[in-house]
């Protein structure tokens, strides 16, 4: 089965999305009304099932020379003290590749270059048509693209998701809001990946292959809260934390600082398709990051779109494929990210946090390998 498509969104999902179709000899124009993305200036892990399905898109090998493999790290308090280690090795021994790093630009980046660039369209998609049950038209600033597919890959915010379901009542504020940036300039670092939390706070940091590191921080807040100098905010918060948190901070310059609160389709989508439309990625099933799965995901559901429009006889079916495949599991790992939040980053209580904290460091070393593999296989 071959056809035209037109995929709406140039992010990880929506890029992937038009990989796969290309590679079984779809027509494909992607449409992306921003320049630059609005975290491309953070960095991201891609655990095994992310990388495996850039490896049957094709990326797979460039993606892992730009990348930082995560051998060792874990979780720890903010004095320094360690809850529990990361078995990076085990994990690649038990998946056939280690989680990686690497900056969101470079990978946003390998994935526009595996596309031709005629394919890549500058522009705003604001309605979907599927009137008619042959074809879609989308309508954009510049005119009607019309197609056999649409896929849907417009974010967490998705205009088509809105217009398709509108009853749905979107997505929600998780409660958190997240600073991230890239440092400046390489710093020493005794770890790949780490974690450290706080009552009602996280800090983290991912190693990147040129010496260079992105670092996070996760805050309970009230949705809005903004800072006039978010750097120095950062300072405040987390300067007395352990080492190399101020490394990190004192490695980033003011203006890289990104500032994003972090919402969740905490409502279930009942489905992910309507006609020969389809949604993908944080259009889909947006959760929270506390897995590093989000991405994964939209990963996972590029190969799935791609193998069920070769396998089904008819666009329809396969998207009923798509939907049967994709919408349980990934809404399953969008329940887990939440708990996980919950009973991490979240929480607050003294109490709780020191029960957590015990439990944690009881916890045997194979049971954080578990937790991964868990989702990541």
């Amino acid at each position: 089965m071959g056809g035209s498509a037109v995929v709406v969104g140039g992010g990880i999902g929506g890029l992937a999305a038009a990989i796969g179709l290309r590679l079984i000899g779809w027509e494909v124009t992607v449409v992306e009304r921003a320049p630059v993305l609005g975290d491309a200036g953070a960095g991201i892990s891609l655990h095994a099932n992310g990388i495996r399905a850039l490896d049957i898109l094709g990326v797979g090998g460039a993606v892992r020379a730009a990348a930082c493999p995560q051998y060792t790290g874990g979780t720890r308090v903010p004095s320094g003290s360690w809850l529990a280690r990361m078995d990076g090795a085990a994990l690649e021994r038990e998946l056939g590749t280690p989680i990686v790093g690497i900056p969101r630009a470079a990978l946003h980046r390998l994935l526009r270059g595996a596309l031709p660039s005629e394919s890549l369209v500058d522009a705003e998609a604001t309605s979907v048509d599927s009137s008619d049950p042959s074809r879609v038209r989308v309508s954009t600033e510049g005119g009607v693209l019309e197609a056999d597919l649409v896929v849907a890959a417009d974010g967490v915010g998705s205009r088509l998701r809105a217009q398709l379901f509108s009853r749905h009542p979107g997505p929600v504020y998780s409660g958190s809001t997240v600073l991230r940036a890239v440092t400046q300039r390489p710093v020493e670092l005794d770890t790949d990946f780490e974690l450290t939390w706080g009552k009602g706070a996280e800090f983290g940091h991912i190693a990147f292959a040129d010496g260079r590191a992105e670092w996070h921080a996760v805050l309970n807040s009230p949705p809005g809260i903004r800072h006039t100098d978010a750097l120095a905010e950062m300072r405040h918060r987390f300067g007395d934390w352990h080492a190399p948190i101020p490394t990190l901070l004192d490695a980033t310059h003011p203006d890289a600082v990104l500032h994003h609160d972090i919402h969740e389709l905490a409502q279930p989508l009942p489905a992910f398709t309507a006609g020969r439309i389809v949604l993908l990625g944080d259009a889909a099933h947006a959760m929270t990051p506390n897995l590093g799965q989000g991405a994964c995901q939209a990963l996972e559901d590029a190969v799935v779109l791609a193998a069920a429009l070769t396998t089904e006889p008819t666009i329809e079916s396969a998207l009923a494929h798509y939907d049967t495949e994709r919408r349980p599991h990934s809404q399953s790992v969008a329940r887990a990210a939440r708990q996980a939040g919950r009973m991490g980053q979240q929480l607050s209580n003294p109490l709780a946090v020191a029960l957590r904290n015990t439990a944690l460091r009881l916890a045997p070393s194979r049971a954080m390998v578990r937790a991964i593999l868990r989702h990541a296989d």
